[in-house]
């Protein structure tokens, strides 16, 4: 298991009631059985919302929308993050928990 992917753990599991689960086969973070973050390519992925998405890829180079499948079908609601802002990820996964709390 990489540096990464035990980070993306300990941030999932510092969420009271958040547990680690699966999702498209890529490991996740849920809350309430849903999916708020997920870890793909070694990096950390948020779900945000649309609206709050494009800020945060001119912020972190090389973040995109995330892409799952590989075919060219980004989902717009979740934001790719790069492992070199991995001290941001804390942060975006308490904005992505607030972000499912409300959609909830």
């Amino acid at each position: 298991m990489s540096n990464e992917q035990t980070h993306f753990e300990e941030i999932v599991l510092g969420f009271q009631d958040a547990e680690l689960g699966s999702m498209f086969g890529k490991a996740c973070g849920k809350l309430h059985k849903k999916a708020f973050v997920a870890f793909f390519q070694n990096e950390m992925v948020f779900k945000l919302g649309r609206e709050e998405i494009e800020p945060y890829l001119h912020k972190y180079e090389g973040s995109q929308n995330w892409d799952p499948s590989g075919k060219n079908r980004p989902m717009k609601d979740w934001l790719q993050v790069p492992a070199e802002y991995n001290e941001d990820w804390p942060r975006l996964a308490q904005k992505a928990k607030e972000y499912l709390e409300q959609i909830v």
